[in-house]
């Protein structure tokens, strides 16, 4: 007999979760349902607080790293297991959702709130995370404190980690309150589940409540620059032209239809470009973008990445332009772990969840913690696939479900005393 059929009709409590979620909206309120709360920020901490609140009220001790980011344990009965943890961010976009990262984080502590309920003792510790400064908005990099966390930003890298205005995130942490004492990578564990609405439409288009996330997509950044002429714009010929901002233009449409032919996983984007003069008069001698490119597959990546620079290169020569690419950004895609992936499909069957299995598109802390401990994702659908946007929204029954979900597998992994 397995967990699930041993405790398949333990469900969580879907009111208080919801409730939780609009208490914490409550914190960094903006208009059309929207919140902001930017790392480090007066908001964040009192979201932060708030969330202790909730934590210590259900018997969790709390440890926060020089990072920032919140460790909730619940003990367990044998001491000498490392922890199976879940969670997510708390901080937001600058005209965020009440659900990308919170839920993640909220659905955890349900979990432990719903082992509380019935009284139930796992054998491994269970913890709840809050990863600081995912989103990296008014300090970068985003995935900040999962990324020192695993080695990938030094303490020298976190102390120099400024905000546009200069002002520091060590300094800003430790004034808020929230920089702990624990040194990167000191919260052992010995698995890591992130709950997350998809951000996306996949979910919602197929009507399924649960997507079991086996992966995150590879990307990469390439800047690039295109040198024209500038030149008066009533003086100069078309024939004559060097016009960096339309060659540009080319680009960017060529771009878009090599993303399509690399079929239905490829994602392409331009989302900053910026010219070297903005006179509606004159010719611009000099456009700059950013290429985002996305793949699961790494090799197929590379392949994307490197059509994409010919067709640049191609298109700046028959324009007579100049162009410069660089790599800016490298991430290699990631696997989760097929143990965590197994738990949470044997979860969302056993529970009669309609599920598939997802890849994501964007990046999250899970990828980060993925290279130190066995890590899976669990999507829940988010209404017309907005995110990033005070639209944002996650149904109820549909936080449940994943929750239910998180629940079930997290206590496959952590095991239950006295059986």
């Amino acid at each position: 007999m397995n967990i699930h059929q041993q405790h398949g009709n333990l469900r969580i409590n879907a009111e208080r979760l919801w409730s939780r979620h609009m208490e914490m909206a409550m914190i960094g309120a903006i208009a059309g349902d929207g919140n902001c709360r930017l790392a480090m920020s007066a908001e964040d901490a009192e979201a932060r607080t708030l969330f202790a609140t909730w934590c210590h009220s259900a018997g969790l001790s709390l440890q926060v790293d020089a990072a920032g980011n919140m460790f909730a344990l619940r003990p367990g009965s044998d001491p000498t297991l490392p922890p199976i943890a879940a969670g997510s961010h708390l901080d937001t976009q600058p005209h965020g959702g009440r659900f990308d990262g919170i839920s993640g984080v909220l659905a955890a502590l349900e979990v432990v709130e719903t082992l509380n309920d019935a009284g139930i003792e796992t054998k491994a510790p269970i913890a709840v995370i809050n990863w600081t400064n995912e989103e990296g908005v008014r300090f970068g990099p985003g995935l900040m404190g999962s990324s020192w966390f695993v080695g990938n930003i030094t303490d020298d890298g976190l102390a120099a980690i400024r905000d546009s205005e200069g002002a520091s995130f060590v300094e800003e942490a430790t004034a808020r309150g929230w920089r702990g004492p624990q040194a990167a990578g000191a919260f052992p564990m010995g698995a890591f589940f992130e709950l997350h609405i998809e951000q996306g439409p996949q979910l919602e288009a197929l009507g399924h409540q649960v997507g079991i996330v086996t992966s995150v997509q590879g990307l990469k950044w390439l800047d690039v620059e295109v040198t024209g002429v500038d030149g008066h714009a009533g003086t100069t010929p078309l024939h004559h032209r060097h016009d960096a901002l339309l060659t540009a233009a080319r680009m960017l449409v060529a771009l878009n239809e090599t993303g399509r032919a690399f079929g239905p996983d490829a994602r392409v984007s331009v989302g900053r470009l910026t010219t070297g003069t903005d006179g509606p008069s004159t010719i611009v001698g000099d456009a700059r973008f950013v290429i985002d490119l996305r793949h699961p597959d790494a090799a197929v990546l590379d392949d994307l990445v490197a059509k994409s620079e010919a067709i640049c290169r191609a298109i700046a020569a028959e324009d007579g332009c100049g162009i410069t690419l660089s790599e800016r950004i490298s991430i290699a895609p990631k696997q989760f772990d097929q143990g965590c992936i197994d738990a949470l499909a044997l979860a969302a069957r056993d529970l009669g969840f309609s599920h598939s299995e997802i890849a994501s598109g964007a990046l999250h802390d899970a990828s980060n913690i993925a290279d130190l401990t066995p890590t899976a994702m669990i999507f829940v659908p988010c209404r017309d696939g907005i995110s990033h946007n005070v639209r944002e929204y996650a149904s109820r029954e549909d936080l449940a479900a994943g929750t239910s979900v998180l629940l079930q597998a997290m206590l496959a992994k952590a095991g239950v005393t006295g059986t």
